[in-house]
């Protein structure tokens, strides 16, 4: 009995403590034991539990959460849904612009000397999209298990359609109840962020050190702030000039809690179920969301455009390819569309750079070397990258719907109406 009287006054006082502090402590302790202790490679498996949870529960989640959003809602996919997915496509398409403009300011050369490997290497725009398709009309199950988002939402809207025109009301009471059970999970495994936030910074450190600095420091840095560009400044653009306020408070927050655990997890899929949460905080429309999150991890891919853009303009000027104006936009758009085809797992807008690279003529074994200096320098490349993606979907989901509490004069957050003294 007393046992449980002290572990349930550590939970207590673990509880008390704010998130981001923990997941803060987390950090610098993981740091620390990776740079001085990377002999303890157990704790390693802290990082691959917590990811490993999240991405079991996203697939379910997002599921049910859809299925019962559509089954039970009235018009809830108004002209919202219209606007967010508006603002994920031509965010993506920016952030593209970007890359190309940074990429032309600073150019960067490669040293290309192994090939990467991969099972499915897209070589056109086409095969991009024949993949979206059939992933679409996938084995729902199977979409569920391997975490396949597209044929996820494709068959929870299927299902959810198909239950709002027959499903009673104690039908639509139990799919509530299903989504509600899911989405407590989801709570319990974010509640230990802090611990698997812990284990991946230790692998990430003992493993890698700081050598991607030495090694490839010039192209990390035009990456990392083309990305930084994006979320500070252009994605900030985007949101005020649909809403008219000023964005930061809610860019920052984003950033904060959605972007930190998306860097270290570096997966879209596997940050849905934060997402989600981020949500409830900033008391959006759990119809919307639930929907319009999930496509997000989808189609709004900032990150990944800016990587195919950077990564193929590079290749161009390793093998002395002269890239003019128009051809430049060319590939901001091909880089658009690809970046929505991208997986949401960890390293899966590099597989797409050989696609983009032959629009300029480079070979495919040119272009999976550069897919493997990608591989080199992902494990910081594709952490910015997630956590500029994930961060993106809460706050245009958030834009959209405040977009709409302003033309029905309901008031906006208070974080949002606060004037500068």
């Amino acid at each position: 009995m007393k046992i449980g009287k002290i572990f349930k006054s550590i939970a207590d006082k673990y509880n008390s403590v704010s998130l981001i502090l923990r997941i803060v402590c987390g950090l610098v302790l993981g740091t620390l034991l990776g740079l001085f202790l990377p002999e303890l490679t157990g704790i390693g498996i802290l990082g691959d539990l917590f990811v490993g949870a999240l991405k079991a529960i996203a697939p379910v989640l997002v599921f049910v959460l859809v299925v019962s959003a559509l089954a039970k809602g009235g018009n809830k996919l108004d002209s919202r849904f219209g606007t967010v997915i508006w603002l994920y496509v031509i965010s993506t398409l920016m952030a593209s612009v970007v890359a190309v403009i940074g990429s032309f300011l600073f150019p960067q050369t490669l040293k290309l000397t192994t090939a990467a490997e991969a099972d499915v290497i897209p070589t056109g725009i086409g095969e991009v999209l024949r993949n979206l398709l059939l992933n679409m009309v996938a084995n729902p199950l199977g979409s569920i298990v391997e975490g396949k988002y597209i044929g996820i939402l494709f068959w929870a809207a299927i299902f959810g359609l198909a239950l709002k025109s027959i499903a009673n009301d104690e039908t639509k009471a139990m799919l509530e109840h299903i989504s509600e059970a899911a989405s407590k999970a989801v709570r319990w495994i974010i509640n230990l962020a802090p611990f698997g936030i812990l284990g991946l910074v230790f692998t990430n450190v003992s493993t890698n050190g700081l050598s991607i600095f030495t090694d490839y420091g010039k192209l990390l840095i035009l990456l990392v702030g083309c990305m930084l560009a994006v979320a500070l400044i252009v994605d900030p653009l985007i949101a005020f000039l649909t809403i008219h306020k000023n964005p930061y408070p809610l860019v920052l927050r984003c950033l904060r809690e959605s972007g930190l655990t998306a860097f270290f997890t570096r997966s879209s899929a596997a940050n849905i179920p934060v997402n989600m949460e981020l949500c409830e905080k900033l008391g959006l429309d759990r119809d919307m969301y639930s929907v319009s999150i999930p496509l997000g991890a989808t189609i709004n891919m900032d990150g990944a455009a800016i990587t195919i853009a950077v990564m193929t303009l590079a290749a161009a000027n390793t093998v002395g390819v002269t890239v003019d104006i128009p051809s430049a936009l060319i590939l901001s758009f091909l880089a658009t569309l690809g970046a929505c085809g991208a997986s949401g797992v960890a390293g899966g807008s590099l597989l797409l750079i050989p696609m983009a690279c032959s629009l300029f003529g480079i070979n495919q074994d040119i272009a999976m070397q550069v897919v493997a200096v990608g591989f080199i320098i992902g494990v910081v490349q594709d952490s910015v990258e997630t956590a500029l993606n994930s961060s993106g979907d809460v706050m245009f989901a958030a834009i959209a719907e405040y977009k709409q509490w302003i033309k029905e004069g309901k008031p906006l957050p208070d974080f949002l109406n606060k004037k500068r003294r």
